[in-house]
């Protein structure tokens, strides 16, 4: 593949990606915050969904095209503190690195200080790369759940992805998404009724 098929290609995928985040409104900041706090679940759902496609394109890959797959190690202390960190800035800000582009596509003012935000993280980060990386260092496993059940990869993989497909539809059927996001007050779920919620306002939008 060449470099410019490698950026035709992630540019089409890009903007796949952003239409169906668009139109999930899994962007939305009331729907990130309302995860978080155990509100709502649409957001739980459509991150449940990508990782069944993934775990199906992959048991294809290797089930049928002989792929190998190149295992992460789990590092406890980078993973649980980065995650930590992560989660509160996700509740703060209303936002992740991935939502907050389509948060300033869609208009939402305040995006743009989580995009700068990020951008002074990677720069402090990469100056500091070589101190925070003696911090974290620890040797982690790279032990598969295939590997755990004794099984082959792509018999694993769609074992879980049935599984998650069969807990997404008990979960949708518990919460419909459509009693989870507000017509509009930015993914607030079940707050259609202002006086009922006060104390909620939507994010600012341009």
């Amino acid at each position: 593949m060449s470099v410019l098929s490698g950026i035709l290609i992630g540019l089409a995928t890009g903007i796949l990606f952003g239409f169906a985040l668009e139109k999930s409104r899994v962007f939305e900041p009331g729907v990130i915050v309302g995860q978080m706090q155990l509100r709502s679940f649409l957001m739980l759902k459509i991150f449940l969904a990508a990782v069944i496609t993934g775990l199906v394109v992959l048991a294809v890959l290797n089930g049928f095209f002989g792929v190998k797959l190149s295992l992460k190690p789990l590092l406890w202390k980078a993973d649980v503190i980065g995650g930590l960190i992560l989660g509160a800035g996700i509740v703060v800000a209303g936002a992740c690195p991935g939502t907050s582009m389509a948060q300033l596509g869609a208009g939402y003012r305040d995006a743009i200080f989580v995009i700068l935000g990020g951008i002074a993280g990677a720069i402090f980060y990469g100056y500091n790369d070589a101190t925070i990386t003696a911090l974290f260092a620890e040797k982690g496993a790279k032990l598969g759940f295939d590997q755990m059940l004794g099984l082959p990869f792509w018999a694993g993989a769609l074992g879980l992805a049935a599984l998650l497909t069969a807990f997404v539809a008990w979960l949708e059927k518990v919460t419909p998404w459509r009693g989870e996001i507000g017509k509009d007050l930015d993914g607030v779920p079940a707050l259609n009724d202002r006086a009922s919620h006060p104390s909620v306002a939507a994010p600012s939008r341009g």
